[in-house]
């Protein structure tokens, strides 16, 4: 009779292609999943309805897929630092095993979890498998993690990258007994979002689950892939991959995405087409670096990475930071962007640059209040990606080029040329002239026809503004 192992699933909701669980299974053919609903995570403050949407259709896939291959996964909902090692035991579960996280709160659970459980005499095995690279794998010539992007592109792309490993197939689950043991041990019915306090009535914008994401990646890869390069920048055009938020949850395993670009990498017949992948492949691992950012710098979570913005004189105006959270700052581009992420859980990545740029170089506000707000409703948001994305619009984080500013006009003229972006989101605006929308100098009389408020900041003003600000600062240090 083979020994029971229990994986626990975190950011790694497959069974195709994960590290971890391929493990485990070498290990015993009497392998259950586990999934812990954590309070400390789900109650915080921001956390996005759709995003744990997104989670719990995604949970419901997998537990259809351990049915598939004759086993379970099991819920539970409690603090995981208890309830892995009380589960565990009571089913007398050899070995736990799990992929590890670049989070610190992830990697602070993950030791009292693996403490608890020695205690009890079980063994605990861990991997890497949510990263090509880990971060352990990737210093500069002096040892030090990388803060600039281009030398760590050089030296992540040029390492051999693992193959996908194989998939889950025919294993054992738990008996009839065993299934007591662990309802008694905590072990529950997979709740909906609405029964943990989350309601989204919005449709996502990517079906939850293992198939749905391998079906885009084959979409991706099939049509869009080679003219990534030139259309990814254009809000109105469906030029980018959708597979964020399947990424943050591992619905879709990194080796079979990177396997995937590879192969039409290597089918592609032009410069053109190549040149999209390399670029596409370019934002997989601006990805990585983030995630290893946030692994060496954990502090990069709770503020600035620059020390010219500790200290920064931001005005945090909350009158203006509503108006921007609502998309009625009187800037097309931006209000159009806004109302995308409300509606829908996301935006197309040029809008939340031109978004962050807005809050932080025009309407002087912290980047700390965008960055939550993005979590707050986005149903892709990553702690390691939205902090990344932020300090680098905000001037504050890991750039050689510290000071830029977006014109949100010159940004809707060369991304939005036709006013589509900005007409599907303001549809009060629809009927202007497309010079009005991108160029945001909307007549007052028809401003006042169509309900739409005059522009909250003026940008010029504003950008000399910070500017003096941020060399203040600097001159002051």
């Amino acid at each position: 009779m083979s020994d029971l192992i229990l994986f626990w699933h975190r950011r790694d909701l497959r069974l195709s292609d994960n590290i971890g669980l391929a493990a485990a299974r070498q290990q015993s053919q009497k392998l259950v999943g586990v999934f812990c609903l954590d309070p400390n995570i789900l109650e915080r403050d921001d956390v996005a309805p759709a995003r744990v949407t997104y989670m719990i259709g995604c949970l419901q896939a997998l537990q259809q897929r351990y049915v598939a291959v004759g086993s379970q996964l099991l819920i539970l909902h409690e603090n995981p630092c208890k309830a892995i090692p009380a589960l565990a035991a009571a089913l007398n579960a050899k070995a736990v095993f799990w992929n590890w996280d670049v989070e610190s709160y992830a990697q602070k659970r993950d030791r009292t979890v693996a403490e608890a459980l020695t205690q009890k005499g079980i063994q605990v095995h861990n991997h890497w498998d949510q990263l090509l690279h880990a971060p352990e794998e990737l210093f500069t010539g002096s040892k030090k993690p990388y803060t600039v992007y281009t030398p760590f592109w050089k030296n992540w792309s040029s390492k051999p990258k693992a193959k996908p490993v194989e998939g889950l197939t025919q294993v054992e689950g738990l008996n009839e007994q065993e299934q007591l043991a662990a309802q008694k041990a905590g072990a529950i019915a997979l709740p909906t979002a609405k029964d943990l306090g989350y309601v989204w009535e919005n449709p996502l914008l990517l079906q939850p689950g293992e198939e749905a994401a391998q079906e885009q990646l084959e979409k991706f890869c099939d049509q869009t892939i080679n003219k990534y390069q030139e259309q990814r920048n254009f809000p109105a055009v469906d030029g980018t991959s959708k597979l964020s938020a399947a990424l943050k949850f591992g619905a879709i395993g990194i080796r079979t995405v990177w396997e995937a670009a590879e192969a039409t990498y290597r089918d592609s017949r032009s410069d053109e087409a190549r040149d999209s992948i390399r670029t596409w492949q370019q934002e997989l691992a601006w990805r990585e670096f983030y995630q290893h950012a946030i692994y060496h710098f954990p502090e990069l979570a709770d503020g600035p990475y620059r020390d010219t913005f500790k200290d920064f004189p931001w005005d945090n105006d909350e009158t203006l930071f509503q108006a921007w959270c609502e998309g009625k700052t009187g800037y097309p581009i931006v209000d159009a962007a806004m109302r995308q992420l409300n509606e829908v859980g996301w935006m197309h990545n040029r809008c939340r640059m031109i978004v962050a740029s807005f809050l932080t170089k025009d309407l002087l506000i912290n980047w700390q209040w965008g960055e939550k707000y993005f979590m707050q409703k986005l149903y892709d948001g990553d702690l390691s990606a939205n902090n990344g994305g932020w300090q680098w619009s905000a001037s504050s984080g890991m750039d050689p080029k510290p000071v830029r500013i977006f014109n949100p006009a010159s940004q809707a003229q060369k991304y939005d040329p036709e006013g589509e972006y900005i007409r599907q989101w303001l549809p009060e605006l629809s009927s202007l002239d497309t010079e009005y929308l991108i160029t945001g100098k909307i007549p007052e009389s028809d401003r006042k026809a169509c309900g739409y408020p005059a522009p909250i900041v003026d940008h010029k003003k504003q950008q000399h503004e910070f500017k003096q600000r941020y060399q203040q600062q600097k001159s002051e240090q």
